[in-house]
């Protein structure tokens, strides 16, 4: 699933599997929670909502039932690094 990066409240990254109907988020502290059986509309409001943490909050977090799942471990790159070995 393909994951869009976004900064809106706690919310940090949103994909969807559109054959699967999955919408996944993925949370500022780290954790990512996938919820089953959304439909496209949901998910096109969502992704192009310029409140999207208010549309998932009121949309999303209280009408599906979510699961926490492994979140990708991104690597954090500090550009200093190799100036500081």
């Amino acid at each position: 699933m393909e994951m869009k990066r976004i900064s809106a409240g706690k919310l940090r990254a949103i994909g969807y599997d559109a054959r699967q109907r999955v919408l996944r988020v993925e949370l500022d502290d780290g954790s990512a929670i996938e919820y089953a059986a959304v439909g496209e509309e949901v998910w096109r409001r969502l992704s192009g909502s310029g409140s999207a943490w208010s549309y998932y909050r009121d949309n999303i977090e209280e009408e599906f039932a979510g699961k926490r799942v492994a979140a990708k471990a991104s690597p954090k790159v500090n550009p200093l690094d190799d100036l500081f070995k």
